[in-house]
């Protein structure tokens, strides 16, 4: 599909039909912050384009071919007008959306009525003013207005609406439920707001979020954008918000979801039949307030758009109802604004400004959970303390518009975005625990305690807990920064448009994490000895790290003829990840990613396309590889005995080291505090991840008010960038080289280092730690198998429009497969973008070649709205799927690289200490879910169509179906008699019934 509109109310004359709608094949209109406006007239002709918002006006002398084109327009709508030279005139309103190009031919329109110059006919009502069929773009691209997105029910938020787009499902609830796009990671996408770039690249799985109600458009890219888009193996969202105008508007509404008509996820119990969460007893609610204003301050010169928006939820949950379980009250508190303002210095040159703030603050309070007497429903007992949370922050981008020439239009962006993710906690007695960032620290409050013993020992000594609550810290001073800055420039040369770019993004972090009390204690049982033992941990880890990219792209978009259409596009990219002292450790320039397209009008009148793309597309680092992986941290565990346990802290008392494997001090991956040298942590010959991509497909007005298409989609990840930690080829380097010692962990011989999994490692290492690092070249298959990852699917959508109803929806059969899901690891729910415990060890990629966690083998989505008079409507969302591939992860043999139940491995019930492989995606799959969202709106005569109600009813029949399951089949201890308790039981359910209220007055 090229482009797909939501339309409503779209009307066309029989003249309109006839005329095509006056829509011809016109030239892409590739930008992530405006449209454009192209057709064809008459030698001579002048055309001329009015916003009657805001009296922005252009005008063009048509000469040549008789082609013509508006560049980088706001989006909104236009009247356009033709005026020949015989002085006769004739005039259309369109509207213009983002990223696509309107095409209005007056010269077929002349032809057409025998040489008449007036359009009058043609009458087009709705808020959309153009045909669904986009022939002028090879993308795949839905589009949807802030009026459509009021009609459906949907969340109000971003990820929310672009799960509407064909071939988006929700990822893993672990990472917030983001949109995974063509089976690539949630971590693979890009956001903007306006052109400026608001991906967190920390870990590339959030974003700054603008109020909902400021949305204008939304932009849904899921394949075959051009050149000018980089940095996203997965899709673009693209945001445009509202705009000033000459007319003063100004409205509020609220939006309130009441705790008594939601409903509860299913308890969770054990295998057993033992109870874990008793969700009965959750309880919460929302509301958002918003108010906004906007208009000239100069009438056609100065405008402005202003939104306040405060929201806030409060929630209850008994996530863990064992012994020492802990409850939870959170509130959320949501301030947030937007402003827009937009300067006409003159018709040449625009200026605009957006400014967002998205802080939130979240406050967690956490109970013991207790019981009364031999009641199994659990009840808010002593109150330990609450952590405090902040994130968000303040954005600002300025954006310049030139209309230098009628053929050459400049942009220049300047942005700088603000993320903080700090934390702190309060004690129940009122003392505050943070930490600050440095290694040696000492963080107050309680130890994190975890008993992973088996159930006989937990039985015969009672479950170990403690006080714990804030687990593990952020930095107080955490927060991430981007600076960029853009350049684009778009030069019409006769039937090509030629488009270049240079794009400059600068990303620090500010990170760090630590315990709090300073340790985790895990208490294990050895199954060699029987006896109980305690594993000491300390992980911690404080640096400011940074991600300079940068990238050139040019594209051409030629009209070989005036229905067939052929765009060429090449992007280069670099990017430099620095490490906690500034040092560069990886380093990439020219990568190359070519795209190509085509689009065939084939009846020269917009109602039938048949298109296709090919793409290349990379994925730099993000930064949080560099927080562990380049900068000085510590990771150090040891085990020890212990003879009795503290009934309040729950920290093990008179300590001896014993009783486990680590009897000494260990440090994982050398992490001993140290700065790490920086050449030594990626492999010299390093590359980005990239991934290929091929579409083909058609789309056919079937009707006056319905066009459907299909399109085949396939992606092919070639390159992918992890870490492994696998000494043991370097140690037979080291051997076969004459060295006697290996000093593995020194600050130039980390355990895990940067490489791309199916080609040659190359360290600089000082192998045997006399200060001077060595030239390690270690083949790829000593290292483990090559990344794959493979995407192919058949996608039918629909549209269609009627006076009082449309209906749009789509149904894909996906596959996707492969040994590595991308970025992050859903399957654990590894968030550690690019350094998940993928090609570690070759052992823990043994049987990891299968259907992936973003494999959904069959959606259907529909959607619309139903204007069942004037006063009311009702609009409706389908949701139909099915499961998702369940693994059976456990100890492989005697557990060779040290990561207990993390092999695809699971031994039948009675063996022990087996190798058996459980094929990735062969131990079953999660059930077909169904949820269906309706809602109800009044919009009374007596108001003027000025006071709306809302009533919006999700999941209405309540399903409650597991989406995602525990996939850890044996223990830990590798004792495999018995599979684990918890295997199979549900992670996360489909959302439960909810209602949310609206109530929203404009002026």
């Amino acid at each position: 599909m090229g482009s797909s509109y939501l339309s409503k109310g779209i009307k066309r004359t029989a003249l309109s039909l006839a005329l095509g709608a006056c829509f011809v094949g016109g030239v892409q209109a590739q930008s992530n912050s405006a449209g454009a406006i192209t057709g064809r007239a008459v030698d001579g002709d002048t055309i001329t384009i009015v916003s009657p918002d805001t009296g922005f006006t252009r005008t063009i002398n048509v000469s040549g071919d008789g082609s013509y084109r508006f560049s980088a327009l706001p989006t909104g709508k236009y009247t356009i007008t033709r005026k020949a030279a015989d002085g006769a005139s004739s005039s259309r309103d369109i509207t213009v959306t983002v990223g696509t190009a309107a095409n209005v031919d007056f010269a077929r329109a002349a032809a057409a009525s025998g040489g008449a110059t007036t359009l009058d006919a043609v009458q087009v009502v709705g808020t959309n003013a153009i045909n669904p069929i986009d022939v002028s773009s090879v993308e795949s691209t839905t589009v949807l207005t802030a009026e459509q997105i009021a009609k459906i029910p949907v969340a109000r938020n971003i990820t929310g609406v672009a799960l509407l787009a064909p071939g988006t499902i929700k990822g893993d609830a672990a990472f917030g439920n983001l949109a995974s796009f063509g089976g690539s990671s949630v971590s693979e996408n890009q956001y903007y707001v306006n052109g400026f770039n608001i991906t967190n690249t920390f870990k590339n799985l959030n974003f700054a979020q603008i109020p909902f109600e400021a949305i204008a458009e939304q932009q849904v890219k899921t394949g075959g954008y051009g050149a000018e888009f980089g940095r996203s193996t997965g899709g673009v969202i693209n945001l445009i918000t509202k705009r000033g105008s000459n007319e003063f508007h100004a409205g509020g509404n609220i939006f309130w979801e009441p705790e008594s008509l939601r409903e509860s996820t299913p308890n969770l119990y054990y295998r057993n039949g033992r109870l874990v969460s008793d969700n009965s007893k959750d309880l919460g609610w929302a509301a958002t307030a918003s108010v906004w204003a906007s208009g000239a301050l100069v009438k056609d010169k100065l405008f402005a758009y202003a939104l306040l928006q405060y929201g806030r939820t409060d929630e209850a949950a008994y996530p863990n109802v064992l012994s020492g379980g802990k409850n939870t009250q959170e509130e959320q508190k949501s301030p947030s604004w937007l402003v827009k303002l937009d300067w006409n210095i003159t018709d040449d040159h625009l200026l605009a400004l957006t400014a967002f703030s998205d802080k939130r603050k979240t406050n967690t309070a956490y109970y013991y959970t207790t019981f009364e007497g031999d009641s199994v429903k659990p009840n808010r007992g002593t109150y330990l303390g609450t952590l405090h949370e902040e994130d968000g922050g303040e954005n600002y981008a300025l954006k310049y518009t030139g209309y230098l020439s009628e053929n050459f239009t400049l942009t220049a962006l300047a942005g700088h975005g603000e993320f903080s993710r700090s934390n702190h906690a309060i004690q129940a007695d009122g003392s505050r625990i943070s930490y600050d960032g440095n290694l040696n620290s000492v963080v107050g409050g309680c130890p994190i305690v975890r008993d992973n013993r088996p159930s006989a020992r937990k039985d015969a000594t009672g479950i170990y807990s403690g006080c714990d609550f804030a687990t593990s810290l952020n930095r107080s001073d955490a927060k991430d920064t981007r600076d960029q800055f853009r350049i684009d420039a778009e030069w019409l040369l006769g039937d090509h448009v030629v488009k270049f770019g240079y794009d400059l993004d600068d990303f620090e972090t500010v990170d760090g994490t630590a315990y709090s009390g300073n340790y985790y204690y895990q208490y294990n049982n050895n199954p060699n000895t029987g006896n109980d033992f305690v594993r000491r941990i300390n992980i911690r880890q404080g640096s400011t790290v940074k991600v300079e990219q940068r990238a050139f792209y040019v594209e051409d978009t030629w009209n070989v003829t005036d229905n067939f259409l052929v765009y060429g596009g090449l992007r280069w990219d670099s990017f430099e990840n620095k490490n906690g002292l500034g040092q560069s450790y990886v380093k990439i320039d020219n990568q190359f990613a070519p795209r190509l397209g085509f689009s065939w009008d084939v009846n020269g009148d917009s109602s039938f396309k048949i298109f296709g793309n090919a793409g290349r597309f990379a994925l730099p680092l993000t930064a949080n590889v560099a927080v562990r992986g380049a900068s000085a941290s510590i990771y150090e565990m040891q085990d020890f005995i212990y003879t009795g346990v503290d009934p309040v802290t729950g920290v093990p008392i008179n300590m001896t080291p014993g009783g486990g494997p680590l009897v000494e001090p260990y440090y994982a991956n050398g992490e001993t505090g140290q700065n790490k040298n920086p050449a030594s942590i990626a492999s010299t010959n390093l590359k980005p991840m990239y991934q290929d991509e091929f579409i083909l497909g058609f789309q056919a007005q079937i009707t006056e008010h319905l066009s459907a298409g299909v399109r085949g989609v396939y992606r092919e990840l070639k390159r992918a960038i992890d870490d492994t930690c696998d000494i043991r080829p370097i140690e037979d380097w080291a051997e076969a080289n004459g060295y006697t010692d290996v000093a593995v962990g020194n600050p130039s011989f980390p355990y895990c280092r940067l490489y791309n999994p199916g080609s040659d490692g190359i360290w600089n290492i000082d192998v045997d730690g006399d200060g001077t690092t060595e030239r390690v070249s270690i083949a790829a298959n000593a290292l483990g198998p090559e990344a794959k990852r493979t995407y192919s699917a058949l996608e039918f959508f629909w549209e269609g429009a009627w006076d009082k109803f449309f209906l749009q929806g789509s149904y894909t059969y996906g596959k996707s497969k492969g040994n590595t899901e991308g970025g992050v690891k859903s399957d654990i729910g590894q968030g550690d973008t690019g350094t998940t415990q993928d090609f570690d060890y070759p052992e823990l990629m043994l049987g990891s070649f299968g259907y992936l966690p973003n494999d959904r083998r069959h959606t259907l989505k529909m959607f619309g709205n139903w204007d069942i008079t004037d006063e009311w409507s009702v609009g409706g969302n389908l949701l139909v799927q099915s499961g998702r591939p369940i693994n059976c992860f456990g100890v492989y043999g005697d557990d060779p690289v040290g990561y207990r139940a993390a092999y695809f491995s699971c031994d039948p019930i009675g063996q022990h200490g087996g190798t058996t492989v459980v094929d990735r995606g062969t131990a079953g799959r999660t059930s077909w879910t169904t949820t269906f969202d309706l809602n109800v709106a009044y919009r009374p005569a007596f108001a003027d169509g000025k006071l709306a109600f809302k009533v919006d009813v999700f999941n209405v029949f309540n399903a409650d179906k597991a989406i995602a399951v525990n996939e850890e089949g044996e223990n830990d201890a590798g004792d495999p008699i018995v599979q684990t308790e918890t295997y199979k039981t549900p992670l996360s359910w489909q959302t439960p019934r909810s209602v949310r209220f609206m109530v929203q007055y404009d002026f």
